[in-house]
C-alpha cells in the first residue's frame, strides 16, 4: 500500500442511488434512450429518439453528467458506463441502477465500480437471486464499502490517467468509424451511382441494369475463391488447445473494424486436417454465413474457420473491393439464403450471386485510394488493443494503491 491516506466507504455515503425519476411535471415530450443493451463496457451505441407517450415502461431514471449507470441484470455481461454531457432529455432504463457522485471524484467513482472485481461481485450477488434473470438489487450497491483515497485530487489523478487512455480509445473509435464511412462513400459514388474518375457517361444495357461501357456483369462464383469450414469434433481432446486460431462467427459480433480478429480458440496440426479449408491466409475475407449473416472481417491472422463461415478470396479485384460490395448488398446475400430453423446462405447460392464488375483498371484505381484507409483503421485498431491492455492492467493496481499517481 502506498503513502496515500485510504478510507474504507460505503457507496451509500458517497453517492445517491436512482435520484431522479421521469415524474408528472417532466417537461420534455421526446427523450433519449439507454437501454441495458446501449452500452457495454462503456462504449455506447446510438441512443434512441422516442415519443415520451411511446416509450417503453421501464424508461424512467434521469441521468446527468457525471453518473455511473449499471445494469442489475446479469451485471458478467458489463452493460455499465459514465455519463459524459448527455442531453437533457436522456433517460435510462430502470435496469440500470444510476449512481450519482456526492462526495466522490466521478469518473474515479465510474472506474472503480468498472473494475472486474466488483462486476464479479456483483455478478455472484445476482446469481443467488430467486428472480427470473440472475439480477441485484440497487441496494447492494449502497451497502457496497470501496477504499478510496481521502485526498480528492489523488482522486481526479488517478482518474486522469485513465481517462486520457480512454479517450484515446475512443479518438481511434471514431476516426475509424469516419474512414471506414469515408470508403463506403467514395464506393457507393463510383460504383452504385457510377460518377467515377474518367467516366464519360456511356453506358450499355446488362441483365442488371444500366452499367458503364467496359464493366460487366459477373457471378461472385467467377471472380472469388469461395470456402468453408467445419468443427472438429470437441470431444476428441488431440484437436483442441493447439498453435493454430480457429474462429466462429461470434468472434466477429463484437468487432468495430474490419480487422484484427480476436479468438482465443486454437486447435492442434490434427484438429485443422479434420477442416477441408485447412488454415486460411491472412489477409481471407470471413463472411459470417448464419446466425445472423453479415458478420464480416478481414482476418490478419492466418485462421480455421467454422462452418457459419464463407471464406472468401478475390481472384479479379482485392478483397476490400468485395468487402464494401457486401455492406453494399448483404441484403441481395440474405435474399438468396434458406433454412426453416435459421437462415443460412450457401456456398453454392453464394457462388450464384451477380454484381457489376468494373474495368481492371478502375478496380485498381480504387483499392490505391481505398488502401491507406483500411491501413490506418488497422494501425488504430492495434493501437486500441494495446491501450486497453494497459489501461486493464492499470486500473485495479491504481485502485489498490499498488501504484499511485
Amino acid at each position: 500500500m502506498s503513502s496515500i491516506d485510504w478510507k474504507l466507504v460505503s457507496l451509500g455515503k458517497l453517492a445517491l442511488i436512482n435520484a431522479k425519476s421521469i415524474s408528472g411535471k417532466y417537461p420534455y415530450k421526446e427523450i433519449e434512450y439507454i437501454d441495458t443493451s446501449s452500452v457495454t463496457g462503456n462504449e455506447f451505441s446510438p441512443l434512441q429518439k422516442l415519443e415520451l407517450s411511446e416509450a417503453p415502461s421501464r424508461a424512467k431514471r434521469i441521468v446527468q453528467h457525471g453518473d455511473t449507470i449499471i445494469s442489475t441484470v446479469r451485471p458478467i455481461q458489463r452493460h455499465f458506463g459514465f455519463i459524459r454531457n448527455p442531453k437533457p432529455n436522456t433517460i435510462a432504463s430502470t435496469g440500470f441502477a444510476v449512481i450519482t457522485p456526492r462526495s466522490v471524484n466521478p469518473e474515479f467513482l465510474y472506474y472503480y465500480l468498472s473494475q472486474d472485481s466488483i462486476t464479479n461481485y456483483l455478478n455472484g450477488i445476482a446469481e443467488t437471486s430467486t428472480t427470473t434473470f440472475p439480477a441485484f438489487r440497487p441496494e447492494v450497491l449502497s451497502e457496497l464499502e470501496i477504499l478510496i483515497p481521502e485526498d480528492e485530487n489523488i482522486q481526479r489523478r488517478i482518474a486522469d490517467i485513465l481517462s486520457a487512455l480512454d479517450d484515446k480509445i475512443e479518438l481511434n473509435r471514431q476516426t475509424n468509424a469516419t474512414l471506414e464511412a469515408i470508403a463506403q462513400a467514395i464506393f457507393k459514388e463510383w460504383f452504385v451511382d457510377f460518377n467515377f474518375p474518367g467516366a464519360t457517361g456511356e453506358m450499355i444495357e446488362s441483365e442488371l441494369g444500366i452499367i458503364p461501357k467496359g464493366w460487366k456483369v459477373a457471378k461472385l462464383g467467377e471472380i472469388l475463391d469461395v470456402k468453408g469450414g467445419t468443427t472438429p469434433s470437441t470431444k476428441v481432446e488431440e484437436y483442441w488447445n493447439g498453435e493454430y486460431s480457429f474462429a466462429t462467427p461470434k468472434d466477429l459480433s463484437s468487432l468495430q473494424s474490419p480487422f484484427l480478429l480476436k479468438t482465443e480458440r486454437r486447435i492442434t496440426a490434427k484438429g485443422v486436417k479434420q477442416i477441408s479449408s485447412g488454415v486460411l491466409p491472412s489477409g481471407i475475407l470471413l463472411l459470417s454465413s448464419r446466425a445472423p449473416i453479415g458478420y464480416l472481417a478481414i482476418s490478419d491472422i492466418p485462421v480455421s474457420i467454422n462452418q457459419g463461415f464463407i471464406a472468401i478470396n478475390a481472384k479479379e479485384t482485392s478483397n476490400l473491393f468485395i468487402l464494401l460490395w457486401l455492406k453494399n448488398n448483404i441484403e441481395t446475400v440474405i435474399g438468396r439464403a434458406n433454412g426453416s430453423t435459421f437462415l443460412e446462405i450457401s456456398k453454392s447460392n453464394f457462388r450464384e450471386i451477380k454484381l457489376i464488375l468494373p474495368d481492371k483498371k478502375m478496380l485498381i484505381l480504387f483499392d490505391e485510394l481505398i488502401s491507406p484507409f483500411f491501413n490506418q483503421i488497422n494501425f488504430n485498431e492495434k493501437q486500441t488493443n494495446l491501450l486497453t491492455s494497459i489501461r486493464d492492467a492499470l486500473l485495479p493496481k491504481l485502485m489498490s494503491g499498488e501504484i499511485y499517481p
